[in-house]
């Protein structure tokens, strides 16, 4: 609550963990720190100049042509099930078995996040995440009132054996074991990073032996620049031990709001039985009807190809203009770059100079559960163009020899 005045009788009613988010946003002053000129690399957009607006509109309009009212009532026109095959042969092409698991179309891959969350979590229970890991599945989490233990994260992903450390000695401790391990194995948000196959492989026997469950976020699987990352953990296994979501936001557009889990059977199920809310049915008719098109698969070569050039540019211009003390990650795709700077800079503090200086970013302490990531900060190549890349290196160099 703010601390501006004393909260009132209806603030007083809500949970504890809604009263942390909004005091944690209300600290968020980062949030509100922009200036007119100022390059934003903080935004994990897509490029807009990619969207298929116009394949969009044709599906739109053929779909309301073909199906009519039936479109737009409640359960939707016979499109809104070709979303749903779609995914089931591509998740199958991936390798997931579906005799044994089954699909769930959501309101994006946050929405699912969400939904295993109320299948799985009681408050109190604990949770895994890496650290850093991707903010709005920590904000997710936290609605849940839960504990929330992080591992780190290097330039092979997670690092599983200090996850193996951490749950031997909780087990030696009477400490209670996590009920979920969340990870973002291919092109990491936000640190670019990719878990090995090696790991992945030792993250699957720690499920097995400890017996939580796995959520594997793939929202950006399949935006690889250099080669396609590892098999997903869903296919790597014959237990039951992970769930995958999924995302058309950084693929399609973010704004047709779809995403998905694969999941064995019982467990789909209670994700359906427990899923707040139904999908936007005229939203999934017009995108399978586009994804069945093949237009979907036909736009990922040049989404790829795009992504690498802005990419390949960024890495150019840090190695051009950082300081020879200022670290980063060499993301093999995605969206992200990930900026270690030295202790003595911190990227909170050095936001609003950096701003005024010409370019914003996320800071590291976002990104964390805890207290942690001080010298850290969030690069995005993939909304801005070239020069004003450039432009904001530069920038962000200046600012840190100027925090100094």
């Amino acid at each position: 609550m703010s601390e501006d005045k004393p909260p009132t009788p209806l603030e007083e009613m809500l949970t504890a963990p809604v009263r942390d988010a909004i005091d944690r946003s209300a600290y968020g002053s980062w949030r509100n720190i922009a200036t007119e000129d100022a390059v934003s690399l903080s935004y994990g957009f897509p490029d807009p100049d990619l969207f298929p607006q116009t394949a969009l509109e044709e599906s739109f309009g053929d779909v309301l042509a073909e199906e009519g009212d039936d479109a737009l009532q409640y359960g939707g026109g016979e499109y809104r099930e070709s979303l749903r095959s779609f995914l089931i042969e591509q998740e199958r092409e991936r390798g997931i078995d579906f005799e044994t698991h089954d699909l769930l179309v959501t309101n994006g891959a946050t929405h699912a996040i969400d939904t295993v969350c109320r299948a799985f979590l009681d408050p109190g229970d604990t949770i895994i995440v890496e650290g850093p890991t991707f903010m709005g599945a920590l904000g997710v989490f936290r609605n849940f009132g839960v504990d929330i233990i992080s591992v780190p994260v290097d330039d092979d992903g997670m690092v599983v054996e200090q996850l193996a450390t951490t749950l031997r000695d909780r087990r030696e401790r009477g400490d209670e074991m996590p009920t979920l391990v969340y990870t973002i194995p291919d092109f990491h948000n936000p640190t670019g990073t990719t878990l090995s196959r090696e790991r992945r492989g030792h993250l699957l026997e720690l499920a097995e032996e400890f017996d939580f469950a796995i959520l594997e976020d793939g929202a950006y699987s399949d935006l690889w620049i250099d080669e396609e990352a590892p098999p997903p953990l869903a296919t790597m296994t014959d237990t039951d031990h992970v769930i995958r979501v999924g995302s058309f936001a950084k693929t399609l557009a973010p704004g047709v709001r779809m995403g998905w889990l694969t999941a064995p059977t019982r467990i789909q199920e209670a994700a359906d039985t427990v899923a707040a809310g139904g999908t936007n049915t005229l939203t999934e008719a017009f995108v399978g009807h586009y994804c069945g098109s093949g237009r979907l698969q036909d736009s990922l070569p040049e989404l790829r190809r795009v992504y690498g050039e802005k990419r390949d540019h960024m890495l150019a211009e840090l190695d051009a203009n950082m300081p020879a003390d200022v670290d980063w990650t060499t993301p093999a795709g995605g969206f992200f770059i990930w900026v270690t700077l030295p202790d003595s800079v911190d990227a909170d503090a050095m936001l609003q100079s950096a701003a005024e200086a010409g370019v914003t970013y996320l800071p590291g302490s976002l990104f964390y559960p805890g207290p942690a990531g001080d010298n850290e900060l969030r690069l995005s190549f993939t909304y801005v163009k070239k020069p004003e890349i450039t432009a904001g290196i530069e920038a962000l160099a200046a600012s840190i020899e100027q925090a100094r």
